[in-house]
């Protein structure tokens, strides 16, 4: 039911959204070298994150979804394994909701659009979990030697979901920053680095496509 006439009811959470941790907005004009520093910055750390596998992650594991993590800019087993499908999903429910006057808030008042961009972060946490838990608990299993070590499968995998959200959050952390101080979107920036990683491995990738097997014209390279 969409909410009545006057200020959302999202209006309650201006005091947490007021001190929620976000990236400072540059002051003046923000010069092309220093947009050139933070974006080449952000995009070298997510690259070192797509090389961080999950700690105690089962080598068995098979990613069911492996498929569509160049798209979302995630890497499979990584730190960035959820990419930007937090990001994304939450925009998308956020705009939906506004769209349809489900959530009353006009953007072209400054007090409104400081309470959806607010909630919009506070929206993207949610997600994080949201997408990381089913996934954990589904799929995602760790390895019987991380089980033994933490002493349960249930700490185990809650531990691989503190993982997920720790490398979501930094992605969330790195596009504000981008888009504050970089050049663009963290969110298109992130998507075309981990598409283009996919076709430079793919390319170069000399693996047979059946590893128990020699190299030949009936067992090609992989990539």
């Amino acid at each position: 039911m969409a909410e009545e006439r006057g200020k959302s009811k999202l209006f309650v959470l201006k005091p947490i959204i007021e001190r929620w941790p976000a990236v400072a907005r540059p002051e003046g004009y923000v010069p092309f070298k220093t947009k050139l520093f933070w974006t080449i910055l952000c995009l070298i750390i997510y690259y070192i994150l797509t090389q961080i596998t999950i700690y105690g992650l089962s080598p068995t594991t098979v990613d069911m979804f492996a498929g569509f993590r160049a798209v979302m800019a995630g890497a499979s087993g990584s730190l960035v394994h959820l990419g930007i499908g937090p990001i994304v999903t939450a925009s998308i429910i956020l705009q939906l909701f506004v769209g349809a006057k489900i959530i009353n808030l006009d953007l072209t008042k400054s007090e409104d659009k400081m309470i959806y961009q607010g909630f919009q972060k506070i929206l993207i946490i949610i997600m994080i979990f949201v997408e990381a838990i089913p996934q954990v608990f589904g799929y995602l299993s760790p390895s019987d030697r991380f089980i033994a070590m933490v002493g349960g499968e249930f700490t185990a995998r809650t531990l691989i979901v503190l993982q997920l959200f720790m490398g979501a959050l930094i992605v969330y952390l790195m596009d504000e920053l981008i888009s504050k101080w970089g050049i663009g979107s963290g969110v298109s920036l992130f998507i075309a680095a981990g598409v283009s990683e996919a076709i430079v491995t793919g390319l170069l990738n000399w693996l047979p496509v059946n590893p128990n097997l020699p190299l030949s014209m009936r067992n090609p390279p992989a990539g």
